[in-house]
């Protein structure tokens, strides 16, 4: 008895070994869980072995429970110093549960599902080498439990082989059926501050100006929404579409979050444009920004205007603290008019922002489409934004399933430190030609200070245009009309 018992007690301890080791490894290398192809399949086939090394030294079925468990726990230890609202102690808000399900729910998949699965093999097999005198009933609930882990495992597969598929992108065909001469369909990456960043490149010739684009956010991709909606703009300009340090699939560089600072991203901009520069051999290139890509856009425009053509900016962000401050006081407004006591008393219980915590933001900042309503039944983009455009190979199925956690993890870093830049004070002047393209329905907070800004705003040329059927998205929302005003004014009017 006491050597059984010895037995039992040392499986139990190297099982649970096993599994803590694990937890601390993944804790350390992939704090944020798996966020590329590779570590999700490496997640999947680690786990799966250790829940079979487990279940086998521990001879027992309550090694599906053990192994997990403790894997979990120190798992959580090891990434205590990651921040973001997908590491953060769960919220029960709506931002706090896509935040629970891309960032620990995938976890959990990948990790917990395999190794549960492994420790029943393996307890299972160490089962089957004892002697016994089944009886029917028996035999019924282990056909049962075989016939569900065969289920399990082939789900598992399947889940595999979705999280293997590479990502692409498609090439830009000639008349004779066949990839255009000349042309550029790539899908790379670009250093820039010691961070590989994902850029993705089509254009018709690669003797086109090109056109790089950085999305909004802070922690917007817009990959999607660029091959979705924009692929004449391909046509005449070799467009890069740069997912920024901690988006998309630069989501792997969002750690240490220490080095993720506008800073950071007025660096990372100017170094991917000299990338461009070189790679394509023009001595100035065209910077377009949406949104919160505006912001950094301006200042690498302000910081070296050398590098650049001209900016066109979009949906044109100004003061982000002075935008917030406006939708807090509409969207109160409104709930009081439209009787939405709840909403109403949060948003009086949270105050004006700026807030240090990013779900306050929630509150504040998510009932746009619902407080600046307008009818977008004619437009190339519907309400979901760049949400309506995860569903491209350019995505592999891991940043698919990230898309929304990245952009949170990175709003929740970047965004504070956007508070106190105001174009109106910081940026009156500038040294190469600007567009700007806004919606006729962009929301008050956003186009009364655009509205105050350029009309100080000095440059060698300057020029506004307003889509009478758009909001704040209005290159995706009608596309065929700004691929033309990108046309026929941006590249017409800097073509000298």
């Amino acid at each position: 008895m006491q050597r059984l018992l010895s037995g039992r007690l040392t499986g139990l301890a190297v099982g649970t070994a096993l599994a803590a080791g694990w937890g601390l490894l993944s804790g350390w290398m992939m704090p944020r869980g798996p966020l590329t192809t590779g570590e999700a399949l490496a997640t999947m086939t680690v786990s799966l072995v250790i829940g079979i090394a487990a279940g086998a030294s521990m001879g027992s079925r309550w090694a599906m429970l053990v192994a997990p468990v403790v894997s979990v726990i120190v798992f959580e230890a090891a990434r205590l110093g990651a921040e973001g609202p997908t590491v953060d102690a769960v919220q029960s808000s709506t931002y706090g549960i896509f935040a629970f399900i891309v960032g620990r729910g995938f976890h959990a998949l990948l990790a917990l599902t395999p190794m549960i699965l492994g420790a029943a093999v393996g307890a299972g097999h160490m089962r089957r080498s004892e002697p016994s005198t089944p009886r029917r009933r028996a035999k019924l609930w282990r056909g049962i439990r075989r016939s569900l882990a065969a289920v399990v495992g082939l789900a598992l597969v399947a889940l595999a082989v979705l999280i293997a598929r590479p990502a692409s992108t498609s090439p830009i065909m000639g008349p004779d059926g066949n990839p255009a001469a000349g042309s550029i369909t790539e899908l790379t990456t670009v250093e820039a501050g010691g961070k590989d960043l994902g850029l993705m490149l089509r254009g018709t010739s690669t003797r086109n100006p090109v056109l790089l684009f950085l999305a909004g956010g802070p922690g917007g991709s817009e990959l999607g929404a660029m091959r979705n909606h924009l692929p004449a703009l391909e046509e005449t300009f070799l467009v890069a579409t740069l997912d920024q340090r901690g988006t998309g699939t630069s989501y792997p560089a969002l750690d240490p979050t220490s080095t993720l600072s506008l800073e950071s991203y007025v660096k990372d901009t100017l170094s991917v444009t000299n990338y461009l520069r070189e790679r394509f051999d023009q001595d100035r290139i065209y910077l377009m920004g949406q949104s919160g890509g505006t912001l950094h856009g301006i200042l690498a425009v302000q910081r070296n205007p050398d590098f650049y053509r001209a900016f066109v900016g979009v949906g044109q962000m100004v003061s982000p603290l002075e935008t917030d401050r406006i939708f807090y006081q509409d969207t109160l407004d409104w709930a009081n008019r439209t009787g939405k006591a709840e909403l109403a008393g949060k948003l009086e219980d949270i105050g004006p922002p700026p807030y240090e915590s990013m779900l306050d933001y929630e509150t504040a900042l998510s009932h746009e489409y619902e407080v600046y309503s307008y009818d977008r039944t004619g437009n190339s983009e519907g309400e979901g934004g760049f949400s309506e455009n995860f569903l491209v190979p350019e995505y592999t199925f891991t940043d698919q399933v990230h898309l929304l956690g990245a952009f949170m993890d990175t709003f929740a870093v970047l965004y504070p430190q956007l508070q106190d830049l105001d174009f109106r004070n910081d940026a009156i002047s500038l040294e190469v030609p600007v567009f700007f393209v806004q919606g006729a329905h962009e929301a008050r907070g956003r186009a009364e200070p655009f509205r105050e800004w350029v009309a100080v705003l000095e440059a060698p040329g300057k020029e506004v245009v307003e889509f009478e059927n758009s909001g704040h998205r209005p290159l995706f929302e009608e596309p065929a009309k700004f691929v033309a005003f990108m046309r026929d004014t941006v590249l017409t009017g800097t073509a000298s």
